[in-house]
Order: structure tokens, then sequence, then C-alpha cells
């Protein structure tokens, strides 16, 4: 790879915000080893709304995954005449292997037979060579490895670009105090913190930190359940950012003083833009997808049992997030003020009044 220039590459990761932010140093590392390379990436529209402007991607492919079967025979045809020199196959689920199928490309890479789940491994032509269970990040960087292609330096690129910069000082200018973004819901209810202790939280934030509370997430019925609770313990509706596009997202984060996160794609994500970010975790193992290489030290461990040194692994322990408790989150919040709060907000973000 790192010897044949101007290729035409094509990403296999459609869905699942926290995957596709791991497969940015993926793509960025392609980019940077071969400037005139073409990188295609299928996403599903929440992704590729994300994604979309990317300094590193070239186009974007959206999979409607809603249309079911049409969606599959839409990618058909509007690949049939396409031809690539190498297709990553990141995503091991049948339904990637669908999409693979109609991909034209000299080489399909993916992942060995061990991991390429859903018989994932009959719709590549290579694969790369197996490994013990490692962070879902390092998975990603093994293709680069196969490739011979430089990981280093680890970069996202997140943004927000130069472009949106006008954009965030104005989504960020109400806030007169150093924001922290509480990201109130996940995909599994079994990644979600009870409404109760959110609102304890928020308004220990608010009333012994200075800090001001702004909920992230979607709108979903749990969310807005969390939301009137934080309410009625503030005394008055929180700051929020629910439900607002994943672009102004990034903007939000990158403002933020602090992040307090469950498992699920706006952790990674304010892994990326290099903002502190306090990880509950308890349903999945955090070596696997908690936050990477960064801000060990602010994670709530649930998954595991004290002083237990778990393997990596992708199994699920049920029933652990209501062992997290406020004080437990707390600790980490006095943490962070030690340890973090003297590095300066980004340059749109509000200063500390």
């Amino acid at each position: 790879m790192s010897q044949d220039r101007g290729r035409e590459i094509v990403i296999v990761m459609m869905s699942a915000l926290g995957d596709a932010v791991h497969v940015l140093p993926v793509v960025s590392a392609l980019k940077r080893n071969d400037p005139a390379c073409r990188i295609t990436w299928i996403l599903q529209p929440g992704p590729a709304s994300l994604m979309r402007g990317h300094p590193s991607v070239d186009e974007i492919i959206v999979f409607q995954k809603s249309r079911g079967w049409r969606a599959l025979l839409d990618l058909r045809e509007a690949m049939h005449a396409r031809r690539f020199d190498l297709a990553l196959v990141l995503q091991v689920y049948f339904k990637a292997s669908l999409v693979t199928s109609t991909l034209h490309a000299r080489v399909k890479l993916g992942f060995d037979r061990a991991r390429a789940r859903d018989l994932n491994w009959l719709f590549t032509s290579e694969r790369i060579p197996p490994h013990a269970p490692q962070h879902v990040q390092d998975q990603y960087l093994e293709f680069l490895a196969h490739l011979r292609v430089p990981a280093d330096p680890i970069t996202w690129d997140l943004g927000p670009w130069p472009a949106e910069r006008t954009r965030q000082r104005e989504l960020v200018a109400p806030f007169e105090r150093p924001v922290a973004q509480l990201v109130i819901g996940a995909s599994h209810p079994q990644k979600e913190w009870l409404p109760e202790r959110w609102a304890e939280l928020a308004a220990a934030l608010d009333r012994d930190f200075g800090l001001e509370p702004v909920l992230a997430g979607g709108r979903s019925a749990r969310e807005l359940e969390t939301e009137r609770a934080i309410a009625q313990r503030l005394g008055r509706a929180p700051r929020s950012t629910l439900g607002v596009p994943l672009r102004d997202l990034v903007a939000y984060l990158d403002g933020s003083a602090l992040v307090v996160s469950l498992d699920t794609g706006p952790l990674h994500m304010a892994v990326a833009l290099d903002r502190p970010v306090i990880a509950l975790m308890g349903y999945n193992n955090p070596k696997r997808v908690g936050p990477y290489r960064k801000f060990h030290d602010l994670m709530v461990d649930a998954y595991g049992d004290p002083g237990e040194d778990y393997p990596v692994s992708i199994a699920h322990r049920l029933d652990r997030m209501p062992r997290i408790t406020v004080r437990d989150v707390l600790e980490r919040v006095e943490r962070w003020r030690a340890r973090y709060r003297s590095v300066g907000f980004p340059s749109a973000a509000p200063p500390d009044r």
C-alpha cells in the first residue's frame, strides 16, 4: 500500500457512532501516507452526518438501512460501475457482508476468521493476522500494520473544522460558566444510569463546582425522563443540546470543560476532541471500548469487581450501572478539578467567569 499511490479505497463501516469515530485514525493515516488516494466511506445516515466534510474523506455513500432490502439493491446499483483497489471491511456483521458483496475491489481486506462474525470472512479476499483481544481502536489499527502504513501520529481530525468555528462561537456564546456536558442516553438500557442520580450530579456540578450542566444525547423517552428529573432537582430547566445535529454536538463537546458520558458514541467523540471525560462503564468491557489511551484516571469502572484484573473480551455484564454512585462520579470531578481544570478551554469556548 505504501508503495502504490493514488489508490481508490472504500471503507465498510456503516453504523455505530463510536466505531465510526474509531475508524478515523485509519482514514487519516491512509490519506497522510498517500494524499493522492481517494477514500470512499459507506455509512448509515447518522454517522454520515458526523463524517461529512472530514478532510480525509473524499466521498460518503449513504446506506439507507430503513429501506430494508431495497437499500442493498440501491447500493448494488450505485456500485455496479465502480472499481476499487482496496476495500477495508472493518464491520463484521452479516449486513456488512452483504454490503461487501456489492463491491468490486481488487482486494477486500477483513478480519481473520476467528474475529469475522456471521461468516464475514467468506466475503473478503485477504485477512489480517489473528491477534489477541485488544481495544477496538487498536483492532482497526491492525489494518494499517497489515498494509505497512504508519499509524502514528494517531489523529481523528474530528473538528471543529475551520469553516465551523464561527458556528461554534455562536453555539457556546450563551454559556456564562464552564460547561459540563452530560451525555445521559445510550442505545442499550444496560448502559444507562438512574435519572435521579443524574439529577443529583447535575445539582452538585452547578452548586459545588461552578459548572453549567448541559444535557447531550438524543430525545428518547428515557432521556426526556432524565431531563425532567434534573429540572425538578435544579428548580429550573437545564441547558440542553438533546437532539442537535452531530456536527453541532462536536462544537458543544469541544467547547466543554468536562464531559460525563455513558458508554456511547459521544464518549469517543470527547476523547477524539481531547476533552476530559468521565466515562461511566458497566455493561461493556472498558479495556475493549473505554476511553482510548486517555482519561482512565477519570473513568468509573463498574464492569469489574474491586481489584479484579479482568481480561479484554466482548463479554457483557448485566445490572452493573446501578453500582455507580453519585459520590463515585463526584470523586472523579474532584480529580478533574485537580488535574485537568488548569487546561485551557478551546478558543471558541467561553472563559471561566
